[in-house]
C-alpha cells in the first residue's frame, strides 16, 4: 500500500472535494464546513456549492442563524454556543477557516431564485460565485470526490 502525500502531488494529481450543500439543517451545514475545512487542511482543493435552504448560510450578516436545527427545542445559535462550550469549532470559525484555507464558495442561482433570495445581501467577507449546476459540475474534477449534504 502506498500513501500519497498531498503536499507533494503535482497540480494534475491534486484531489478535490466538491460539496453540494443542500440541506437547510444547521447541523448538516455545520458538518459540511467541518468536512471542507478538514479536506483543505490536508491539501485538497474544496468547492462548496450552496443551494436551496442551505443558501441562507451565505446571507449577510449571519444568515446561518436562520438555518433550522434538527434538535427539537434548539436554535442554530444555541447549538453553536453548545458546540463552542464543548470545544467544537463554531459556525463562524469553520466558515473563516474554509475561507482562509482557500475554499471556493458557490451559491446556486436557481436555489436563490426558488426561495426569493436572489436580491438578498451575501456575506461581504467571502468571495461567492453565483452560478448554476453546470458551473458547479464544470468546477468539479474527475479525480475528486463529490458529496451531497
Amino acid at each position: 500500500m502506498s500513501i500519497k502525500n498531498s503536499t507533494n502531488a503535482d497540480a494534475a494529481g491534486v484531489e478535490k472535494l466538491s460539496l453540494v450543500v443542500f440541506s437547510g439543517s444547521f447541523e448538516k451545514v455545520h458538518y459540511a464546513l467541518v468536512m471542507a475545512s478538514a479536506a483543505l487542511a490536508t491539501g485538497r482543493a474544496v468547492t462548496l456549492f450552496f443551494t436551496m435552504e442551505a443558501s441562507r448560510a451565505l446571507l449577510a450578516p449571519s444568515g446561518w442563524r436562520h438555518l433550522r436545527p434538527d434538535a427539537q427545542g434548539a436554535t442554530a445559535t444555541s447549538l453553536d454556543f453548545g458546540y463552542s462550550e464543548r470545544g467544537v469549532a463554531t459556525f463562524e470559525e469553520l466558515l473563516s477557516a474554509c475561507a482562509d484555507l482557500g475554499a471556493k464558495f458557490m451559491v446556486c442561482e436557481m436555489g436563490l431564485r426558488a426561495l426569493g433570495l436572489e436580491h438578498e445581501k451575501r456575506r461581504a467577507e467571502l468571495t461567492i460565485e453565483v452560478g448554476g449546476v453546470v458551473t458547479f459540475l464544470n468546477d468539479a474534477r474527475k479525480n475528486g470526490e463529490m458529496l451531497f449534504i
